[in-house]
């Protein structure tokens, strides 16, 4: 019987507990490492953030769900990896030994990066569940005054997707609550150029993004570095093509939510020869550590480089198909090295995103997710805010009764030409 020790339960984690349970099977343990007791749908912070859900609406409590597929669920943090020794050391003091390791814990916020930056500081976030209920509370508080308002991604940042959403779920809500004129506001960005993403683009999102912000009155600037944050205040650098300072902005807000730039968890980053600098793990074609091969590794928390050099560092986001991909071939592999036969499963890393923006959306498709690609385009429509409804309580669904890939989901998206697994 082999144990296989799952860390984090996010978007990647929750299904890699469902999935090597079930690929696996009842003769190996699988055991799901999590800190907080509660599964969080990352994408629908940002409407926690402006009210438009309550934040019980969009979690799943962990125990129960895994542990009625035989997944056993630890509430706990990991505080040291022996690689060697194959053990775990958890916050509780307790230790789990494993035989298989997949790291899932998404990033650590590096808000201490930039001074006065982060909930801690003076800018506010939806990268969790509790920061995006922070962020709603000042975001009533900003009502009762309203002013300029600062949203974007720092110098660094990976997660470009939920700044675009929330400048544009926020100029929805203000028009709603006939506010929006004593507003004006600002996307700040380390991108190129606005659609950027962190992908080189994906089908003509420059075109689409920045046609919405001149409809929407957001003006933005792009090649930016945050060098502070204050109360009233984010001073900015703007920079040239060539990364030279060009000029300095002292932007004036009463509200500002800024993605931060993310690093591996410490735990994880700890482990010699792991991890790159940053502490993002460092795999193989197969979701594999090169120097710990019984080691995986899937989702947010992976080394990957960016696509194309750009002035201001961005990092490459990982997506949530992408990161199915991911755990999908890592829970194979698993399964033929159990089996002793040879990794083949690689991910294919494709991109299917639903953007809302209030009161409509954008989809985003990169077939594969990093380019050059086989597929990519970019449709606006009325059609993609009810996806991403839909896709809330579809993929909450999901979350709560194990069912990590249904039968008619598998072959609608391969109708599509989009699969978790390389053809062999």
């Amino acid at each position: 019987m082999a144990t296989i020790a799952v860390m984090g339960a996010g978007l990647g984690g929750m299904q890699a507990g469902y999935d090597a349970k079930k690929i696996l099977g009842a003769g190996h343990r699988v055991v799901l490492i999590n800190p907080s007791p509660h599964f969080q749908f990352t994408p629908s912070n940002p409407w926690v953030a402006v009210g438009w859900r309550k934040p019980d609406s969009v979690t799943v409590d962990i125990g129960p769900a895994v542990s009625a597929k035989g997944v056993e669920f630890i509430a706990a943090s990991v505080t040291h990896i022996d690689p060697k020794a194959n053990r775990l050391t958890l916050s509780n003091n307790d230790q789990v030994e494993f035989d298989y390791l997949i790291i899932t814990t998404g990033p650590k916020l590096a808000f201490d990066e930039i001074p006065g930056f982060g909930p801690e500081g003076f800018t506010q976030s939806v990268c969790t569940n509790p920061h995006a209920q922070s962020a709603f509370a000042a975001y009533e508080k900003f009502l009762e005054n309203p002013g300029p308002i600062v949203v974007g991604a720092v110098q660094g940042a990976s997660c470009f997707g939920p700044a675009y959403e929330f400048a544009f779920i926020l100029d929805a809500d203000l028009r709603k609550r006939k506010l929006r004129h004593k507003v004006p506001m600002t996307y700040v960005t380390s991108e190129p150029y606005i659609g950027h993403m962190g992908l080189g683009g994906v089908g003509d999102s420059k075109g689409l993004l920045e046609s919405e912000f001149r409809q929407r009155d957001i003006r933005w600037i792009t090649n930016a570095k945050v060098d502070e944050v204050t109360r009233e205040h984010v001073k900015v650098t703007e920079h040239n093509l060539k990364g030279e300072p060009e000029k300095t902005h002292e932007l004036k807000s009463r509200f500002t939510m800024l993605l931060p730039a993310f690093k591996g968890v410490d735990a994880v980053a700890a482990v010699p020869q792991l991890c790159n600098p940053r502490g993002f793990v460092l795999i193989d074609d197969y979701q594999r550590n090169p120097t710990y091969p019984h080691i995986y590794a899937a989702g947010v928390c992976v080394a990957i480089g960016p696509p194309e050099p750009t002035p201001i560092p961005t990092g490459v986001p990982k997506t949530g198909y992408m990161i199915e991909s991911m755990v999908t071939a890592a829970i194979e592999n698993i399964k033929a090295d159990i089996e002793g036969k040879e990794s083949r499963a690689q991910a294919t890393w494709n991109a299917v995103c639903l953007a809302d923006m209030g009161d409509t959306g954008a989809a985003f498709v990169a077939l594969p997710q990093i380019p050059p690609r086989n597929t990519t385009w970019a449709k606006k429509g009325k059609w993609v805010h009810l996806a991403k409804v839909a896709f809330e309580k579809y993929f909450l669904h999901k979350m709560r009764s194990g069912n990590t890939e249904p039968v008619y989901e598998k072959y609608v998206l391969k109708a599509l030409g989009i699969e978790r697994l390389k053809e062999q």
